[in-house]
């Protein structure tokens, strides 16, 4: 199953880049009915047979994907309403907090400490000069994530991360009529 969120850097404001990329941390936190942290969310779905589990963010989108058994498709499409109806219910400080520095860390892993990283941002930066919506990285800037808020946060989650937002694609063998 996958889910496909239509919002990704394109859409964040400037000073407010890296959003989508954080809420692709913060998804994995829990919500409501699954509150906790990460290890809380990946642990229950591989006590029920998830593989190739995770999520990714770009420009145009952000998207979570996970393999299930076929049995188990109901849980699997639970877990993604619930975070997507009630993740706001137990997002806080502490959790904004710590994804925005496992952010801030991938981003000094993947882009300023390898070589010709910084090179890499720089080219699409020339590539799509501001105010082109491409202009920047996805990833996000330093000081745009140490400057959100958890209103901010909450906000973009209010405007992109509804139903009228998401693609849904399932497949594999399953029963559409269960």
């Amino acid at each position: 199953m996958e889910l496909w969120y239509h919002v990704g850097a394109v859409n964040e404001r400037k000073g407010r880049s890296g959003f989508a990329h954080l809420f692709e941390h913060l998804m994995f936190q829990g919500s409501k009915h699954l509150n906790g942290d990460e290890r809380t969310v990946f642990a229950m779905l591989d006590r029920n047979g998830a593989t190739n589990l995770n999520g990714t963010t770009d420009w145009d989108r952000t998207n979570y994907f996970e393999t299930m058994p076929a049995d188990r498709l109901e849980l699997a499409l639970w877990l993604e309403s619930d975070r997507m109806g009630f993740l706001l219910d137990t997002l806080d400080q502490k959790k904004l907090d710590t994804q925005r520095e496992v952010v801030r860390n991938e981003r000094r892993q993947t882009t300023e400490n390898v070589p010709y990283g910084r090179a890499e941002e720089r080219l699409v930066q020339l590539l799509f000069p501001d105010p082109h919506p491409y202009f920047g990285y996805v990833i996000g800037s330093h000081e745009d994530l140490m400057a959100a808020s958890l209103g901010d946060v909450q906000d973009f989650f209010r405007t992109y991360y509804a139903p009228n937002n998401a693609s849904i694609a399932i497949v594999g063998d399953f029963r559409p009529e269960r």
